[in-house]
């Protein structure tokens, strides 16, 4: 039996966890009218805790440790990842990074530029061929370009980010080729090639799975990935790419997927506020739904922009029945059912604060669970934590180096 290497360790840990507490964290608020777990001194523990600090400890580690560490034994040091995905030691190139001019970052959000600095302190010196996948405007590829005195190729499926980075290397004088292509499509998948440096800031769900198994086929010799939007997936169900996910498959759904992106730092007052609204609103429409159906159980909507939840929940009800084919009375009681959706909405906030807690270890399995499926296809593999989390909450960075004399590892 082949010797459990340290990701495969990792990954038995952080299943076992989920696996444990799975009741705690794959479950839908929505459709709770209780606390759903008969835990007396957890649910104790919530009642205590004041509405105004909610919204603190679901945002800190450090709190949410405080107050609820002592009930999910082990959960701390699966979350703090430090056992495998740990802030490691930049490369000897990091240090010799050029401070980025205010010229060739404007119209970038100052974030972004942290990221993009960030990821670049962790990228090997070589001279292979750099390509930018999921590219948008070429952000990331042409300060990589700008840094590294290297030409980049980026990939992009909306024509008018293409025009817009073309537009923007024409005026820095930056060696970046655009791409139109659909990087699902075998049109974008022909970019990838073995003797590449392939990169990709926040790439979305099935655009990264793509890009890792597309790579692997190809034999692109290395990739540096920050995965994104684990739910943006074709299947219903999540469908683990590694041997052992698939030995420890959770049946993740995309609402379980969702979970792993929850975490946010960059939301201003009104952006708060509006999601609140959000969750009011969808919550006093569901009381009105089974008050005129008798159905109780929750029927999710689909997603709307936020800008709706600044107008009135009438507007919102009435475009939430037309979904769901519903017909309103002429006259509802809006008050009574927004008052319904207020006091639900509460009861919301304490279990996903639970449910929180958990954010953490299952972005952590599912990146484990790409890092694994490299290092079967014989990449070095190695994941680390490339900024802080107030930088961006997908700060887990996966590079993977292909070995001279790849052999697939089979669990």
């Amino acid at each position: 039996m082949a010797e459990v290497s340290t990701l495969q360790q990792a990954f038995i840990r952080c299943s076992a966890l989920l696996q444990q507490y799975r009741d705690y964290w794959q479950l839908m608020p929505f459709s709770c009218q209780q606390l759903p777990w008969h835990n007396p001194a957890l649910q104790q523990r919530l009642l205590s805790i004041p509405e105004e600090q909610l919204a603190a400890i679901d945002q800190s580690p450090a709190l949410q440790q405080h107050h609820f560490g002592d009930l999910f034994a082990g959960l701390d040091s699966v979350a703090n990842y430090r056992h495998v995905a740990t802030a490691k030691t930049p490369p000897d190139s990091a240090g010799m990074l050029k401070p980025v001019p205010f010229w060739l970052t404007n119209g970038i959000a100052g974030r972004k530029v942290a990221q993009i600095t960030a990821f670049a302190s962790q990228l090997p010196q070589t001279s292979l061929p750099l390509l930018e996948w999921c590219a948008g405007k070429g952000h990331l590829g042409r300060l990589l370009s700008w840094q590294f005195e290297r030409p980049v190729t980026s990939i992009e499926w909306q024509q008018p980010l293409c025009v817009a980075g073309r537009h923007l290397a024409a005026q820095f004088h930056i060696p970046q080729r655009f791409v139109h292509a659909d990087v699902l499509t075998p049109q974008g998948s022909a970019e990838l090639a073995a003797q590449q440096q392939v990169v990709a800031l926040h790439a979305c769900g099935q655009l990264h799975i793509q890009l890792l198994q597309q790579a692997v086929a190809v034999g692109c010799q290395q990739l540096h990935v920050v995965p994104c939007c684990y739910h943006l997936i074709d299947s219903e169900q999540y469908q683990p790419l590694s041997a052992l996910g698939q030995q420890h498959d959770l049946a993740l759904s995309q609402h379980d997927l969702k979970l792993a992106v929850q975490g946010q730092v960059t939301a201003g007052a009104r952006t708060e506020k509006l999601r609140h609204t959000e969750v009011q609103w969808r919550l006093a429409y569901q009381a009105l739904r089974a008050a005129l159906t008798g159905d109780s159980n929750y029927r999710p909507l689909s997603s709307v922009a936020k800008h709706w939840f600044a107008g009135d929940f009438a507007h919102f009800a009435c475009w939430a029945a037309a979904e769901h084919q519903l017909s309103l009375p002429a006259k509802p009681d809006w008050p009574y059912y927004l008052q319904r959706g207020t006091t639900h909405a509460a009861l919301v906030r304490r279990i996903e604060l639970v449910r929180h807690l958990f954010r953490r270890p299952l972005e952590l399995w599912l990146v484990l669970d790409r890092a694994l499926y490299l290092e079967q296809q014989g990449y070095q593999v190695q994941l680390s934590a490339f900024c802080d989390y107030q930088v961006t909450p997908r700060n887990l960075l996966l590079q993977a180096v292909r070995q001279p004399a790849a052999v697939s590892q089979h669990i």
